[in-house]
């Protein structure tokens, strides 16, 4: 079911949107909880446990390293689809959604290459610790396996958000998690394959999800009556998807190479911190993704109103957006806030050594009040995507990560401890979120308007 968010009340329109968006993403970072908790509790011994956990924790920034480009990918597919959408050229779309998926093909095979070829390099790069080497390594290299499907299934699921269908990509995503949580509980508290089970349950499931998300986009695309044959690839159409989709992939990229060297930092303080940082990464992400659904759905009411010319509708979706965004973060901190002990413990076997909580508690203490400060740069930067400025996109994001990163090194040197690490968080947030605001301010997303 397509649906035209360039007509109805804005706020409803985003709202009814976006919540098979807030669905999926739950269900998204749920599973990939799921590989955490499974490993870390179902291991024959605590302390296999707390190194399984950390194994996996080792291999992640790598891992949403691909992710970044795979997001990116959708994310300017996304924007180009929607505003053909909007403008009602169908026959261009079509050709548009060719040319996307055959060179999310190209990008997903040389990706699947190298990573191949580099997973050992990468990890030493990190100064993974030995007793976690292999384990993080062998992650590492079966998700590598699966990117061909990752690619996929984001590029199609964009191409459905891109025309008003946030619900398909959920009915998606459900049938995966599923999947995968069962999968993993087979494969790691059944057949005892620890971090080798959590890796083949990821990838049989997102392999399954990938094919069916193609063939379902493909019945979708041909619904439509062009009256007129469609170009397979075209050139017009690549340079158009570069355009939105370099920007997205180098802006998650960098935040994901950001990421990696954060990670490089917590790994020189050792297993402990590696496996109390990897569980609070986790729950964080939950509610970062979760608040930043309605931002996604924002984006693409953007770009479907921005294909109209219906400037003024953009102003009050914003508003809307950012009032479920910042009330979902509220949710969030009067949960967290109480229950971060617990919540890590969910990932730590019993018997495990206490320090593992205390180190994630410690992050989420930290971080959580900051969330409705990161959920207004949420929004703005969706404006600023939907409307295809990328530039001033990526200032915002680049700017909240050197800044993040900066300080995360000059506080790990100044303090010696984990606790400089943490304390970045905010800082980025906060300083990002200004300049997001400052751009949508000044109005920089009405400039340079595409010509579709």
């Amino acid at each position: 079911m397509t649906t035209d968010l360039t007509e109805g009340k804005p706020s409803k329109k985003l709202f009814w949107f976006s919540l098979p968006l807030l669905l999926s993403v739950a269900f998204q970072q749920l599973y990939q909880m799921a590989d955490s908790m499974i490993v870390g509790r179902f291991a024959i011994t605590p302390e296999a446990g707390e190194l399984a956990l950390a194994a996996v924790g080792a291999s992640y920034p790598i891992t949403q390293l691909f992710v970044a480009v795979a997001t990116g990918v959708n994310i300017g597919t996304s924007v180009l689809v929607s505003q053909l959408f909007g403008a009602k050229r169908y026959l261009r779309m079509k050709t548009a959604v060719s040319t996307a998926l055959i060179s999310t093909t190209v990008i997903a095979l040389l990706l699947t290459l190298i990573g191949t070829l580099a997973t050992g390099g990468i990890m030493s790069a990190l100064q993974t610790p030995a007793n976690i080497f292999d384990d993080g390594a062998l992650y590492l290299r079966v998700y590598v396996f699966g990117l061909l499907f990752l690619f996929l299934y984001n590029v199609c699921t964009g191409i459905f958000n891109a025309m008003g269908d946030s619900r398909t990509p959920l009915v998606l995503l459900i049938i995966s998690s599923v999947s995968n949580v069962v999968l993993d509980l087979v494969f790691v508290a059944v057949f005892h394959w620890d971090v080798a089970g959590v890796a083949w349950a990821t990838f049989i499931a997102q392999g399954a999800s990938g094919v069916l998300a193609f063939f379902l986009l493909l019945r979708r695309v041909r619904s439509f009556d062009t009256h007129g044959h469609f170009l397979f690839f075209s050139s017009e159409m690549l340079r158009r998807l570069t355009n939105y989709a370099v920007p997205s992939i180098a802006q998650q990229s960098f935040v994901s190479v950001g990421n990696v060297i954060i990670q490089y930092y917590v790994n020189l303080c050792g297993a402990t911190v590696i496996a109390g940082y990897s569980a609070a990464t986790k729950v964080n992400m939950f509610a970062l993704t979760c608040c930043m659904s309605f931002a996604s759905g924002l984006s693409s009411y953007v770009a479907q109103n921005i294909g109209a010319r219906k400037l003024d509708r953009i102003g009050p979706g914003l508003k809307a957006g950012a009032l479920f965004s910042i009330g979902l973060a509220v949710v969030f901190m009067a949960v967290y806030l109480p229950f971060a002990g617990r919540l890590v413990g969910l990932f730590v076997p019993a018997g495990s050594a206490s320090g593992v909580i205390d180190v994630g508690r410690q992050y989420l203490f930290i971080l959580t009040p900051f969330y409705i400060i990161v959920c207004i740069k949420f929004v703005c930067d969706s404006v600023l995507r939907g409307a295809g400025a990328m530039r001033p996109f990526m200032v915002t994001t680049f700017s909240d990560l050197i800044l993040r990163v900066g300080f995360s090194v000059i506080l790990y040197h100044v303090m010696g401890s984990e606790l400089g690490i943490w304390l970045s968080w905010p800082i980025g947030w906060f300083l990002g979120s200004s300049i997001s605001v400052f751009f949508y301010k000044r109005g920089v997303w009405k400039k340079n308007l595409p010509n579709l």
